[in-house]
């Protein structure tokens, strides 16, 4: 699989969003060592997300590697839409999943390569607390405030 790179600034840090023939295949926060490309427009969508265009990236063909479970999990993110959060319960059920595979929609919501653009940042703990996001909560505080959401009790800020 011959894969490319393009990269954007964004208040989360520099982000390489790579991509192959058919898709996005994961977004990362460290250099990643591959010739440049952008062949779906990513960068450019991305600018316009952050510019406040919150559905701009919804057309974008993604391409996640993982399981077959996995990838049902990443693909129903995208079924949450920006300013909406769900719990994993409620996220679980959406995907017609029962409550006992709860943990692991979350397991696979936490490995999911393709942050932002399948927002895992969407799906919430229970009592509405933030949990889980592996570029760490003040990243999923900021997504969700810049997609017009203020939790309770949350400080909201840059990372």
């Amino acid at each position: 699989m011959t894969e490319v790179c393009c990269t954007v600034d964004s208040p989360l840090g520099r982000l390489w969003i790579v991509t192959s023939p058919a898709g996005l295949t994961r977004i990362a926060r460290e250099p990643v060592d591959l010739p440049a490309g952008d062949p779906f427009g990513a960068a450019a969508a991305f600018g316009r997300y952050l510019d406040g265009d919150l559905t701009a990236l919804d057309a974008l063909p993604v391409d996640p590697q993982g399981t077959d479970f996995q990838r049902r999990v990443w693909l129903g993110l995208r079924q949450v839409p920006p300013g909406q959060t769900l719990s994993y319960g409620a996220f679980t059920a959406r995907l017609g999943l029962t409550a006992t595979t709860t943990r692991a929609v979350g397991t696979a919501n936490g490995a999911n390569p393709l942050p932002i653009v399948l927002p895992c940042h969407r799906v919430i703990g229970a009592r509405g607390d933030l949990v889980g996001f592996g570029w760490g909560l003040p990243a999923k505080r900021w997504l969700l405030r810049h997609e017009g959401l203020v939790l309770p009790g949350e400080q909201v800020g840059l990372v």
